[in-house]
Formats: C-alpha cells, structure tokens, sequence
C-alpha cells in the first residue's frame, strides 16, 4: 500500500509555490547551524508578533537586505542613522520596539559568542528544556521574546517539537535531519 503524503492542517489546502507552504516544506522545525541564520529567524519571529506569518514569510528577503544579512556582528554597530534607515524602511516592520530589540539582541548575541563560541553553542549549553524554562531564559536575556516568540523561534529552528504534526511527512524528513526531536 502506498504512503499517503499528508500536510498539517495550516498548509494542507495551500498552493505550490504558497511561501507558507514552502517554509513549511523547506525550513520549519530543521536544524539551523548558522548563527546568522539564527539570529535571522529570531528577527523573523520577534516582527511576526501581532502579524500573520506570510506577512513576515513575504517581506523576509527585505528583512536579510535590510539586516545586512543578518549579519550579527554588523547588526550590533548599527548607530541611530541605521536605526532609521530601518523604521523609514516600507519593505520590513517599522515598529521602533521591534527594530531596537534586534539591534540590542545582536550586542547580546555577540556577547554569547564570546563566551560560548556561538550562538548555537548557548542554545545547545541549555537544550533540552521545557518550554516555560526556554521562555524564562530567553526573556532574561534577550528583548521582546515573550512566550510564543521564544517558542515559534525554538520550534522553527528545530530545538522544540511541535513544528510538525507526527502525520505530516515533513515530520519524517525533519527527524531524519534533526536528532535533537528525539530528546
């Protein structure tokens, strides 16, 4: 008997193509093992916050441009003229809580790669956790990472379950990539 490909409800009736169902397909709940992508997604999920998802999934190539490619260590000198540069940019969120959080948890970041070697190394010091101690963390040392941001962030970058229902066959592929699921 075949093997049925089956979606989670979110993305089952969505079209190729659909940036949801491409990020759905492609990265969400995968290991990211890059800081600047991580540093990137953190930004993605901190602008998502009171947002739609494909509104964020539709401007992320306008977030790496506006971000310097989520490069950490540059996001971390930007001064106030870049501070404005980004709430005058129409192409990403220009909401000043948003664009001071990245620019503060870039300094942070750097901070923890100075310490731990990387940022991923800080979040595999600290995996496995639940869920209320990861919130915990990240609002004692990051800005504007309450629960769900911290738990989307952690989802998305494959240190959560929960990205996937078991019968969704991007499930399968993330636990043939990710061993921190069976944790």
């Amino acid at each position: 008997m075949a093997e049925v490909n089956t979606y989670c409800s979110y993305t089952k009736n969505l079209e190729e193509g659909n940036v949801h169902k491409i990020y759905h397909d492609t990265q969400y709940g995968f290991p990211i093992d890059c800081d600047n992508e991580l540093f990137g997604r953190l930004i993605l999920e901190i602008n998502q916050a009171g947002l739609s998802w494909n509104t964020i999934l539709n401007k992320q190539d306008n977030f790496r441009k506006a971000y310097s490619n989520f490069e950490i260590i540059t996001v971390a000198n930007y001064d106030l003229k870049e501070r404005e540069r980004l709430l005058n940019d129409a192409g990403i969120i220009r909401n000043k809580l948003k664009v001071n959080a990245a620019i503060h948890n870039a300094n942070i970041i750097v901070e923890i790669q100075k310490e731990m070697g990387s940022f991923q190394n800080w979040i595999e010091h600290y995996h496995p956790k639940t869920k209320h101690e990861w919130v915990k963390l990240f609002k004692k040392t990051f800005k504007f990472t309450g629960g769900e941001i911290t738990n989307e962030f952690l989802m998305s970058a494959g240190y959560l379950k929960g990205a996937h229902n078991e019968t969704c066959h991007i499930y399968k592929e993330v636990l043939k990539t990710n061993p921190k699921w069976n944790q």
